[in-house]
């Protein structure tokens, strides 16, 4: 039976290579433009390492500098670090409701999916929808500002059509403005 310096002996090195196996670290730098996206991380003291970020599928992030990561020693080779999971207490929404999602970046902008509906948060610039011929939507439209076709607002046409007369066919003169306004 193996007992107390010996057995502290035997299991240091395992218990050293498992503690090894998953490294918490932060990100200093990232590249996004290959295939698989790369980080630099600051691992333990004077271990900074370029690995793998192992995405889910159909989403991805290019985390800023200082985000937080958690990587994985493959086979338990320290050598061959992946990033499994990177995230940045600096931008997190906080107080979301529990079954709630959301997309979010630094800027503020968010798409989230609340209990009661998804709102769309812009952060102050434009939301734009592209590669879309035709956008259905089978309810209300509400809109607080105006609405464009490309040429004018609607309030423009409203006003030309508010205001708008053409001559009589008898007397030559003009008719009178419409009796009801297009609000």
């Amino acid at each position: 039976m193996v007992k107390g310096r010996e057995a502290y002996r035997l299991l240091s090195p395992l218990w050293r290579r498992l503690r090894l196996l998953i490294s918490r670290a932060v990100v200093a730098r990232s590249d996004s433009a290959r295939g698989m996206q790369r980080l630099q991380l600051d691992l333990l003291r004077d271990e900074t390492r370029d690995v793998e970020h192992h995405e889910p599928y159909g989403l991805t992030a290019r985390p800023k500098r200082g985000a937080e990561a958690i990587a994985a020693a493959i086979g338990g080779a320290r050598g061959h670090l992946v990033a499994l999971v990177v995230g940045d207490r600096r931008y997190r929404l906080k107080g979301l409701k529990e079954g709630e999602v959301a997309l979010y970046d630094d800027l503020g902008h968010k798409v989230y999916l609340t209990r009661q509906g998804i709102v769309i948060d812009g952060a102050g610039q434009d939301v734009t929808i592209v590669n879309a011929p035709t956008v259905h939507m089978p309810g209300d439209l509400r809109v607080a500002g105006d609405v464009y076709d490309g040429v004018s607002s609607m309030q423009a046409m409203r006003d030309v059509y508010n205001d708008h007369n053409h001559p009589e066919n008898d007397s030559g003169g003009p008719t009178d403005t419409p009796n009801q306004e297009m609000s």
